[in-house]
């Protein structure tokens, strides 16, 4: 897989569609929606950044990710609820191995929204794009120790618990174990 070709894709990142969610890119003007998780503790409890301080401080990220998109090389998606029409999360490619053909997903939902596979159905949905549009070979996701939500929909996507790398991540002023899980293009076009 080639930089560019990532590149040229994300930076007209297309628009996913599943039966309750609408999957694209980020918008200054989700700020509202997006502070009223990104600011709460138990969103970022097992997650590498902190809570959000301010609104302001969250629409500078989005007006930042903005020039990411133009360039292709920022690969998450906004999940909006078809229904109300709020964004209620992310969920997208947190990087990539161009040389192995690999991508690891990740995903931040909104506490109102959990406990209704919202991240399962947009993570399928992202997976199946990494798979069918971006022929990737391997898709892996890392949950830190202790997020249990987070391993079992690692699991009801297939994929395989590949191990725990002990004291891997320095977050918050400790090091933290990351369990790894993967999912490779042979077994998930045998699931489909």
């Amino acid at each position: 897989m080639k930089r560019e070709f990532i590149y040229k894709i994300f930076s007209r990142i297309p628009q996913l569609e599943t039966e309750r969610l609408i999957l694209r890119r980020m918008k200054p003007s989700d700020s509202e929606d997006m502070y009223d998780y990104a600011r709460r503790e138990e969103v970022t409890r097992y997650l590498a950044w902190n809570p959000h301080k301010s609104r302001d401080y969250t629409r500078q990220y989005l007006e930042y990710i903005a020039g990411h998109y133009a360039i292709g090389d920022f690969y998450d998606w906004a999940i909006v609820d078809k229904v109300s029409g709020k964004m209620i999360g992310t969920c997208g490619f947190t990087r990539f191995d161009f040389q192995s053909d690999s991508g690891e997903i990740g995903y931040a939902l909104n506490p109102d929204f959990w406990g209704r596979e919202i991240a399962l159905e947009a993570s399928r949905e992202v997976m199946r794009f990494g798979f069918e549009r971006l022929m990737l070979n391997r898709i892996e996701a890392k949950h830190l120790a202790g997020n249990d939500a987070s391993a079992r929909v690692m699991k009801k996507l297939g994929m395989s618990f590949e191990g725990t790398h002990r004291g891997a991540m320095m977050i918050k002023g400790g090091y933290r174990d990351v369990s790894v899980y993967a999912i490779l293009r042979s077994e998930y076009e045998k699931s489909e």
